[in-house]
């Protein structure tokens, strides 16, 4: 395929995916049960946090976290005692487990009391062409508060080679506005033109397929050769198209 063929075939895979029974089957649901901005941020970044093994696991267990926060993230995060902690205990996810969990309360609590919220926090240090280094100074002021190491991997900085999947679907979550029903949009200081794409082996397969991305492991230089490839096809919203990598790749075995 050309260019302009190549554009038309992920064009219509965009809007065959990017509508609202794609939600029925991911994790974008959990934070679709909210409308309060901050419920629906929180939801959304615990949610993408522990986005990765089986969707059904993620889905479920993402459910679990708001159930112990009683289904009110937002207030939990910021009015929680240290019993509420302590009904955390036993929460897993693979490798997330209670105490990344109480450290992520305690991380989002002050990101909203020190930072401006979550928003804020992402925004300060954005890049007209790319989120990467507010990615990783976000992560250093979510772990301003006191913390075990192991957390820290699970908050992902593009400094250090990783393509950062979690974190970059969450900010699309936040920041693209399509008003197809997905994505939330709700993010007014990010620009999706500044997004990428969340890269993992289902939307590095298909892009390879493609001719999109060359680079044969999922990191970050993949990620900057994937962005360049899918801003050329739309620079105003190159993301979009992770809903056509994703899809070919997952429910048609492209």
């Amino acid at each position: 395929m050309n260019k302009a063929e190549l554009k038309e075939f992920l064009d219509e895979k965009v809007l065959l995916y990017n509508n609202p029974k794609f939600i029925e089957s991911d994790p974008i649901q959990v934070p679709h049960q909210f409308s309060l901005k901050e419920d629906i941020e929180i939801s959304a970044f615990l949610t993408s946090t522990i986005a990765w093994g089986n969707r059904k696991m993620i889905i479920n267990n993402s459910k679990r976290m708001m159930d112990l926060m009683g289904n009110s993230p937002f207030d939990f995060v910021m009015n929680h005692n240290d019993s509420q902690l302590e009904n955390l205990e036993g929460f897993v996810h693979r490798t997330f487990n209670s105490n990344d969990f109480v450290t992520f309360i305690k991380g989002l609590q002050h990101i909203y009391n020190n930072h401006g919220g979550l928003e804020l926090a992402f925004a300060k240090n954005q890049h007209p062409l790319s989120m990467q280094q507010s990615i990783a100074e976000f992560k250093k002021l979510f772990f301003e508060v006191s913390h075990q190491q192991r957390a820290t991997k699970h908050v992902s900085d593009p400094t250090q080679g990783s393509a950062a999947k979690r974190i970059n679907m969450f900010l699309r979550w936040m920041s693209r506005k399509d008003n197809a029903g997905v994505d939330f949009g709700i993010w007014e200081s990010i620009l999706p033109a500044s997004l990428s794409c969340p890269l993992d082996v289902h939307s590095g397969n298909v892009a390879r397929k493609l001719g999109l991305l060359t680079r044969k492991q999922n990191d970050g230089k993949a990620l900057a050769e994937l962005d360049a490839a899918l801003r050329l096809l739309d620079p105003n919203d190159p993301v979009k198209y992770d809903f056509a990598l994703f899809g070919l790749g997952v429910f048609e075995g492209f």
